[in-house]
């Protein structure tokens, strides 16, 4: 049968489908439930067309060496943070803060302050900090959005309100009282393996964050702040005259590490000196041998940022070779658009570049070329020779996996591994053989106990940490999720893993487990259930658990409930919060529908009238240059509290949906034959 008789009998069972909605507010190139082939011959042109400019478009962007790299955009913090680290050092750029200073005012809310992302709710850390950066920057306190924003504050309660965090950095401009943060000494350097905190013991990313912070936390300096901004006026009660700074959960444990806090704020003065020196040189020697040159620590800003003012407050002089690296590897981190200056957390060139080339070969021989191009450059960024953080729980473990950014070789993720290897594995199995199999060896060896996957360590479950009050962010651990787990699980099944082996076996339990009880699952690292969902259906399908099993028929259905009247699907960063609904939003997106069309054809769902209207929303919604629009935040760093919007998801995850629609067609197939 013809592709044109499948579009066709698809176009009449939809059409006779009782239940058959015709979608709504993207126009008539939608209306495809028809039941003659003329209309079935358009939609293929459509899809064709759509296909072949979305793929030109990508093709377009590659860069010389054969990789991709798209904005990575945050919330209004990292710029704000930004700006005032040039304040705290006194290093202030006029020029520069006047490009920044529009785009802080452009993402402030229609509630007065500022949200984490895109049309969200207002949060009160990132409200503050946006106030106080553009405070000085010159904003006038009586400008209208600086009004606003300063009645919203108050209203929430004011800036004694904010975070862990958002008070540390107050505390440093001597806006609070250091006994408006919790206790937390650089005699932490200190402490044994065993003992019930260690930096061992927490993520990545706080293990970097927290280091050059623990220096700057027992230092207690002040920053320069040479125009002497100051932000009395967002609080309701003067900050000298707070009685209980904390903040966050309410439990019996978090009540215990208070009490701990209070005898650790009494005695702390009294540390003596030679311990404390040792544990500053401990800092100070992790942050060092962590600085990956111009990538920076842990290749993520805040510990970025964090190590400089450590330098500062250690007497570093600004020529030293460790300062100048790592202002430098903050300074790559700045969008320098004309029509928009910002700050980036950090840089996304693997994965963007591994999932560009999972696209690019959806599409088929006009992608094959340049998806080489773009393995050959991945296959020079895996980590062969360093030995990172991961070893503590994996001492016998070869390094093997590929990081996030251009280069952070203590800190590779599974996740990217997992992807990168998939895409290696599609384009060249032959070639790229040696360095398959070592991200799968490493792969391997990080599974949890559980059965699952954690983003870059095994075994990252010391929950009771989460209950200290540094943790009131609940983003303190890396355990394991269903996101991360169903990549690794997808790789090994691509890769030729048989069901009964125990790391698969295990996997799919784990998952079975995770699964809601609404048939979702959760999104760790991309919002939120359709992403969870998507990421689990083609894990198992390619394990080989089959299409109608329950778990599968349950998710499929609640993907098919979310789907929207326009035929796409949407979630926004609410679905995060405890008791919200799953799945919903109040726009559908470009990457979201392809998500949600993604993991419904690895369910055997390519003929179904969802997808139908999915790839009819996608088509219909490109624009002439071949890309999508889509100003929503579809990601997320920690859940309820930073969220991020990938540049490059609006751009090659439709193209890839699209592509693979049309590939089952044209081999008459419901079965994805890949990992991911």
């Amino acid at each position: 049968m013809s592709l044109l008789e499948i579009v066709t009998n698809l176009h009449h069972k939809d059409a006779n489908s009782a239940g058959a909605r015709t979608p709504r507010g993207v126009g008539s190139a939608m209306r495809d439930s028809t039941d003659s082939a003329g209309d079935a011959q358009a939609f293929l042109r459509r899809l064709d067309a759509s296909i072949e400019r979305g793929a030109r478009a990508l093709l377009g962007l590659q860069r010389g060496d054969g990789h991709w790299v798209f904005e990575l955009e945050a919330d209004a913090t990292i710029p704000a943070e930004y700006v005032l680290l040039r304040h705290y050092l006194d290093d202030i750029d006029p020029a520069l803060e006047a490009r920044i200073a529009p785009f802080l005012r452009g993402l402030q809310g229609e509630h007065g302050g500022w949200p984490l992302f895109h049309r969200g709710a207002f949060n009160i850390s990132a409200s503050v900090k946006a106030y106080l950066a553009l405070k000085a920057m010159g904003d006038a306190p009586d400008a209208p959005h600086m009004v606003r924003a300063r009645e919203a504050i108050l209203a929430h309660g004011g800036a004694a309100r904010c975070n862990v965090f958002t008070r540390i950095l107050l505390a440093l401009f001597g806006f609070v009282p250091w006994r408006a943060v919790p206790v937390m000494p650089v005699e932490i350097m200190n402490l044994p393996r065993w003992f019930p905190f260690h930096i061992d013991k927490v993520s990545y990313w706080s293990r970097t964050v927290l280091v050059p912070l623990l220096v700057l936390m027992t230092l207690k300096p002040r920053a320069r702040n040479p125009r002497g901004v100051a932000i009395d006026e967002l609080f309701v009660v003067p900050p000298a005259r707070v009685g209980s700074w904390y903040s966050g959960q309410r439990t019996a444990l978090s009540y215990a590490f208070r009490a701990l806090d209070r005898v650790l704020r009494w005695v702390e003065p009294y540390f003596p000196r030679k311990p404390r020196a040792r544990a500053i040189a401990r800092a100070v020697a992790f942050v060092t041998e962590r600085l990956n040159g111009e990538d920076g620590l842990g290749a993520i800003y805040p510990a970025m940022a964090n190590a400089v003012m450590m330098f500062d407050v250690l007497g570093y002089p600004k020529d030293h070779p460790d300062v100048v690296t790592a202002r430098r590897a903050i300074d790559k981190l700045l969008v320098l658009d004309p029509a928009r200056t910002y700050c980036q957390p950090c840089l996304s060139p693997v994965w963007d570049t591994a999932l560009v080339c999972h696209a690019l070969m959806e599409v088929g021989v006009d992608g094959v070329a340049a998806a080489r191009r773009g393995a050959d450059w991945l296959a020079g960024k895996q980590v062969l020779d360093v030995v990172g953080d991961w070893a503590i729980r994996r001492p016998n473990l070869r390094p093997g996996g590929w990081a996030f950014q251009y280069a952070n070789p203590h800190y590779p993720d599974v996740d990217d591994t997992a992807v990168v290897a998939m895409a290696l594995d599609r384009i060249d199995p032959v070639a790229h053989r040696a360095g398959i199999e070592r991200a799968a060896e490493w792969v391997l060896g990080l599974q949890s106990k559980n059965g699952g996957w954690g983003a870059f360590d095994a075994d990252n479950t010391h929950y009771y940490l989460n209950h200290i009050p540094f943790a009131d962010h609940g983003a303190l651990l890396d355990p394991p999720t269903a996101d991360v787990t169903a990549r690794c699980l997808g790789m090994l099944a691509q890769l030729g893993y048989e069901k009964d082996h125990p790391a698969v076996v295990a996997a799919v339990e784990f998952l079975r487990r995770e699964q809601e009880p609404d048939g979702s699952w959760y999104g760790r690292w991309g919002t939120n259930y359709v992403y969870g969902t998507w990421s689990v259906l083609c894990a198992l399908n390619a394990a080989g658990v089959e299409a109608g099993s329950p778990e599968v028929r349950r998710a499929v259905d609640w993907l098919k409930s979310k789907q929207r009247a326009d035929g796409g699907w949407g979630e926004d960063g609410a679905s995060y919060e405890p008791g919200a609904p799953h799945g919903e939003g109040e726009v559908s997106t470009p990457s979201q529908t392809a998500w949600a069309l993604l993991g419904l054809m690895a369910a055997g769902e390519v003929d179904s009238e969802a997808v139908r209207r999915g790839v009819a929303y996608l088509t219909a919604t490109q624009r002439d240059d071949g890309d999508w629009d889509e100003e929503h935040f579809t990601a997320v760093g920690f859940p309820r509290v930073f969220y991020l919007r990938y540049h490059g998801y609006r751009s090659f995850f439709p193209v890839w949906s699209l592509a693979r629609f049309r590939s089952l067609k044209q081999r008459n197939a419901t079965a994805v034959l890949h990992g991911i």
